[in-house]
């Protein structure tokens, strides 16, 4: 078993942390490639503001609502269901998936370095616990500092990534146009990484609350199944255990980290300034409404994030098995 020995040899260590990394880029691949069409529109949703500003052209309405759509009387209409279906009418079926060529190089190698760092937590937790006769308590502990950990150190990743995504899923660039003026400002504050400070409060201390969901949710799952003696229960089946563990997860974790994404792509899409005061125009924009300002798409969002993160574990719990 993994993490059973109070000394684990560096081979050992390093063959489960490739098992890990491997595990967490084939679960990063299936998720995006099953859920980028919700991805897009909620980009859209999080990028446009509420209404057509005064004295925009009858060009720049026009190319608004190829973005979402507009009624008659020029105010915006942010529904999901209206940019959904003004994606297809305008670009076709495949502009659901706009952004994804950056999202499946990138999202398997940022999956990859989030499970390699649940899996050093765990391992980490286990040889912790057995050093001191048996204690559990350093489980949730080490997963949440894995998590933290992966999550920081995978923004440094994602965060030019998804720079590119929204260049091609707001602005309309090609992958080709987006990449290319993204490597133009590698080396500048404004240029690539812009958006770097929120996606660092996105998916820090948020990642290190998604693992400890996870395995909290999963062991309990588990002590439930070994309790029953045998008899059928959902929780039983080793496909349901991570997924319903995995949706638990991605909510409760993006209920913590869900205004920094909504800031970071204000901000990527040009239209926000700063932390602080993209925060401050989301409320204003809400009539000084905080949470509706701040979780606005946040709906959207769990559609996407509780089957994207379902799937992502029962993938990484199956390749991790495979692979041992």
């Amino acid at each position: 078993e993994r993490g059973s020995h109070n000394t684990i040899s560096p081979v050992v260590m390093s063959n489960e942390a490739w098992v890990d990394f491997v595990a967490g880029w084939i679960s990063g691949g299936v998720s995006v490639l099953a859920c980028q069409p919700v991805d897009t529109v909620l980009t859209r949703l999080q990028a446009n503001t509420a209404e057509v500003r005064a004295g925009s052209t009858a060009g720049d309405v026009s190319k608004l609502s190829k973005l979402t759509s507009t009624d008659v009387a020029g105010t915006v209409a942010l529904r999901p269901s209206n940019i959904f279906k003004g994606m297809i009418s305008n670009f076709g079926v495949q502009s659901l998936w706009r952004g994804s060529s950056a999202m499946i190089g990138a999202v398997p190698i940022q999956n990859a370095l989030l499970m390699s760092g649940y899996g050093a937590g765990k391992r980490w937790s286990d040889s912790s616990d057995e050093l001191s006769e048996g204690s559990k308590n350093n489980i949730l502990l080490g997963v949440f500092v894995g998590g933290c950990t992966g999550g920081v150190l995978q923004s440094f990743v994602m965060s030019p990534v998804e720079l590119i995504k929204v260049s091609q899923q707001v602005v309309g660039k090609s992958v080709t146009s987006a990449t290319a003026s993204v490597a133009r400002g590698l080396f500048s504050p404004t240029g690539a990484w812009r958006g770097l400070g929120a996606t660092l409060l996105r998916d820090g201390i948020p990642h290190g609350v998604w693992f400890v969901s996870y395995e909290s949710a999963k062991t309990k799952m588990t002590t439930f199944r070994e309790n029953s003696h045998g008899e059928k229960s959902l929780t039983q089946d080793e496909i349901a255990i991570p997924m319903l563990s995995g949706a638990l997860a991605a909510t409760v974790a993006w209920l913590v980290g869900y205004p920094f994404d909504l800031i970071k792509t204000r901000i990527q899409a040009g239209s926000g300034n700063g932390i602080v005061g993209t925060a401050r125009d989301l409320v204003n924009e809400s009539g000084g409404q905080v949470i509706r300002g701040l979780y606005k798409g946040f709906t959207l969002k769990l559609y996407r994030s509780i089957p994207a993160s379902a799937i992502g574990f029962l993938a990484y719990e199956t390749a991790a098995k495979a692979l041992t």
